[in-house]
């Protein structure tokens, strides 16, 4: 099963699970962690269910540029990284 990890900056506001899935795109997979936890989603999508724009995905080593559909392919061996951006300085 692909693995969906997110990074531990989420944690400071919402749980951050560890998700494997059967899903065989990225949207698929990005479902399977929100319906385990329902908040996650305002974090990592926007109001139109696009990826927020401080929000990086990584599949298998290789930075996701698709950020409306969310159609990536993932394989049952694919690692999935999500990652929030931090600004400031």
């Amino acid at each position: 099963m692909a693995r969906l990890i997110f990074t531990q900056q989420l944690a400071r506001f919402t749980a951050v699970p560890q998700v494997d899935t059967t899903a065989a795109t990225l949207r698929g997979g990005l479902d399977t962690a929100f319906a385990a936890n329902p908040l996650l989603r305002g974090y990592v999508l926007d109001d139109q269910g696009h990826l927020r724009e401080n929000v990086v995905v990584f599949i298998d080593g290789r930075r996701s540029e698709e950020r409306t559909r969310l159609d990536d392919p993932l394989t049952p061996d694919s690692t999935v990284y999500i990652l929030q951006a931090l600004s400031g300085g």
